[in-house]
């Protein structure tokens, strides 16, 4: 069976390095199914809290006033404080020490094949080196209000997650796969419709879908390793069983989106489950010898 992939942000720290520790914390009351159904019931209330943390307002308020200043990659790169934010928008965070190559996917933009963000083998970086417009032949873009106001909007929204994935990573990945699966497999970036290999295609550079599908469709870790022509006939195949088609647009259906994440938040208790029987069986083995 898979395992998950976390990819939690680290805690936001000061520009001085030291943790900044948000006053608001998602309350979950349980893990898997249990914990989802309370997540999604109170979620409206506990959004409304969390947006108005105190640290979150600031960050993004400083965001707001000081990105139009910004340039040139490596203006962004030399602010902490902005580029925490604009890390963190696109669930990057936890790389803010990576400065020389923050810069280069920035100036690399994502146009040519060869570009640092493809080759990273996570389209959060695409997406992230698009947001600013310092790619080749580009003008930025950091002076335009709404285009930043969306990046600060997507830094609550991830915020948010990251802090339900401190307590349960499978429901932050649950509550990304609800915010973004749709959108990443019905267009391309130039609005045209997706093919269903282009479909699993994108699901596979993005490693918290990724890892969701292998989950759901009880499909193991070690598919990784196989290429790209294998894992998406393996998940295709998966797919028609588990769900009655590849096409991955049925999940535009909200009751087909529930079935994913159910199903996903069932195996992944029961993988927990199993884990923790192994251990038990192994503790009382070593106790008898």
């Amino acid at each position: 069976m898979s395992e998950i992939a976390a990819h939690p942000v680290a805690p936001r720290r000061a520009p001085d390095g030291d943790p900044s520790v948000m006053s608001f914390e998602p309350t979950i009351l349980s893990t898997g199914l249990t914990g989802w159904t309370f997540l999604q019931s109170t979620y409206d209330r506990q959004f409304e809290h969390f947006n108005k943390d105190p640290i979150l307002e600031r960050d993004n308020e400083y965001f707001m006033e000081n990105i139009s200043k910004v340039k040139t990659a490596e203006d962004l790169v030399s602010d902490y404080r902005l580029l925490e934010v604009a890390l963190n928008a696109f669930g990057l965070g936890d790389e803010i020490d990576s400065k020389a190559m923050i810069q280069k996917v920035l100036e690399d933009g994502s146009k040519a094949d060869d570009a640092l963000a493809n080759k990273l083998g996570d389209d959060r970086w695409i997406d992230f080196a698009d947001a600013f417009g310092f790619g080749p032949g580009l003008v930025p873009v950091t002076g335009l209000t709404y285009k930043m106001q969306e990046i600060a909007d997507k830094n609550v929204v991830q915020s948010f997650e990251d802090a339900v994935g401190a307590q349960d990573v499978s429901l932050q990945i649950a509550m990304y796969a609800e915010r973004e699966l749709v959108d990443l497999v019905t267009f391309d970036d130039e609005g045209e419709k997706l093919s269903v290999t282009g479909q699993w295609l994108n699901i596979i550079g993005q490693p918290q879908l990724q890892s969701m599908m292998q989950t759901a469709l009880g499909l193991p870790s070690d598919l990784a390793v196989l290429d790209i022509d294998q894992q998406t006939g393996i998940l295709r195949e998966a797919a028609e069983k588990q769900f009655g088609s590849e096409d991955l647009t049925i999940f535009s259906d909200p009751e087909q989106m529930t079935k994913l994440v159910n199903t996903y938040l069932a195996r992944t208790e029961l993988q927990a489950y199993e884990g923790s029987n192994s251990s038990a069986s192994l503790a009382l083995t070593l106790l008898s010898l």
